[in-house]
């Protein structure tokens, strides 16, 4: 058995990939029995919202602030209340217990389509507040965060839209943020920024972009279009980091890293300019989901 780290006692190993689903009352370990109306918005028009939070040694962290930012996407996008952390929470103890992480690290992902469409076309029904007719499902998997440096770009072509209600949630629509990463890798890069309608940089693929400058760390603001991701919140509640319109030029010794529930990436390169790598993502990390670390995670 491979030791990766150990933090507050617990040690953290390489462990056999576990996925676990749930849909309409119905457990599986395989994708291919659990089915979705083919109907269903979520799967013809990308309608629907969802939430990805981490499972750390057996508990979901940050899970009040996830269904939070869940509902508030819901009432932006005009779509019901998801389900509530009350009738959510025998669930995902129960897929902890069925994917064997009950002292483990995995990513549960719960998701909340509009449903199944009568007819063609984008218009939503009369009914659609109506939770009858939306779909929830549920997904864990095994699985540890990740600390490791990158090279990046900014897209040639992509950008955030600051002015749009679709930017500020989470939503099953990611054709953007492949099409950036696709980008990226084919230029020889890990990963891709967007810069905003507004001209400034506004986030990642699939991450807020935090900056380290002159001892400070500042995080585009919410009217730059980047999603207000959990993270982000967490340091901006606890005066760890503040808003601030970030150019696409790096300062000297700016120290730049890109973070959500499941990573904290430092960014060592930025279209080829090599950045001042920051050295301790994981305590950042760490500290704001409230745990406190004895030894580096690592890869």
């Amino acid at each position: 058995m491979e030791i990766i780290a150990t933090i507050e006692g617990f040690t953290i190993t390489k462990v056999r990939k576990n996925r676990i689903f749930w849909n309409n009352d119905n457990w599986s370990s395989s994708k291919n029995k659990i089915s979705i109306p083919i109907s269903d918005r979520s799967l013809n028009l990308g309608d629907g919202i969802f939430e990805t939070i981490l499972i750390f040694n057996g508990e979901p962290k940050l899970l009040q602030q996830h269904l939070s930012r869940w509902k508030h996407s819901a009432s932006i996008l005009n779509m019901a209340s998801p389900p509530t952390q009350e009738w959510l929470q025998p669930l995902i103890k129960e897929a902890i217990k069925r994917c064997k992480l009950e002292s483990g690290n995995g990513i549960l992902r719960l998701n909340w389509s509009r449903g199944e469409s009568l007819g063609r076309g984008i218009d939503v029904p009369h009914d659609e507040f109506s939770s009858l007719n939306h779909h929830f499902w549920l997904e864990i998997s095994s699985g540890n965060p990740t600390f490791k440096p990158i090279s990046t770009i900014i897209s040639r072509y992509e950008k955030r839209n600051a002015e749009s209600r679709v930017s500020k949630c989470k939503t099953f629509g990611y054709s953007q943020s492949i099409q950036a990463r696709k980008e990226a890798v084919l230029a020889g890069f890990d990963d891709a920024l967007l810069l905003s309608t507004t001209g400034e940089i506004c986030c990642s693929t699939t991450a807020n972009l935090l900056v380290n400058r002159n001892g400070e760390w500042i995080t585009p603001p919410l009217t730059s279009g980047c999603l207000p991701g959990i993270m982000r919140e967490q340091g901006l509640k606890a005066g760890i980091i503040k808003e601030a319109s970030i150019k696409p030029d790096p300062q000297k010794n700016d120290q730049w890293l890109l973070i959500n529930s499941l990573s904290c990436k430092p960014i060592k390169s930025l279209n080829n300019k090599t950045l001042k790598e920051f050295l301790s993502p994981q305590d950042l990390w760490l500290s704001l989901i409230g745990q406190k670390i004895d030894m580096a995670l690592n890869e």
